[in-house]
């Protein structure tokens, strides 16, 4: 395993939450360990915005909300960071957007994630989006 914190993108959210995934076991793991052995863990907003329409489109009612009340406890007892997109925050995901010409596919979140993690110097992504490796920015996707 990695070490190191760790950014926690709309998939991650999504394997862990969704237990017909079929990364939702590794994925849960993951998390698990980043517990133990104390890990900061941080997301965004805009991540829990993709997040949470997704859950609730695919799980019915009670697990959706479950999911995502457990997901805002974790954050309100400090667990979880959930980083605000500012507007500093999208006028640099922006630059970073007009910049990547080759890379028309990546969606906005992932760049305002990609900001929030050159910000906070946080390079392991738990992810299956392969955006994050491909913009040479030194991102490594987990698990």
């Amino acid at each position: 395993m990695l070490s190191g914190p760790v950014f926690v993108d709309t998939w991650g959210w999504i394997a862990l939450g969704h237990r017909k995934d079929a990364r939702h076991r590794e994925a849960a793991e993951y998390y698990r360990s980043l517990s133990r052995i104390g890990e900061r863990i941080y997301t965004s907003d805009y991540v829990l915005d993709e997040t949470i329409t997704f859950i609730f489109r695919r799980e019915n009612f009670d697990e959706a909300s479950r999911f995502a009340s457990a997901i805002i406890a974790a954050a309100s007892s400090g667990y979880i960071n959930i980083e605000r997109i500012n507007p500093e925050r999208f006028a640099a995901a922006w630059d970073l957007r007009v910049s990547l010409k080759d890379k028309v596919r990546i969606s906005f979140t992932d760049l305002t994630s990609m900001i929030v993690m050159k910000e906070r110097k946080v390079t392991n992504v738990l992810t299956e989006d392969k955006h994050f490796a491909e913009v040479g920015l030194g991102f490594q996707l987990v698990p």
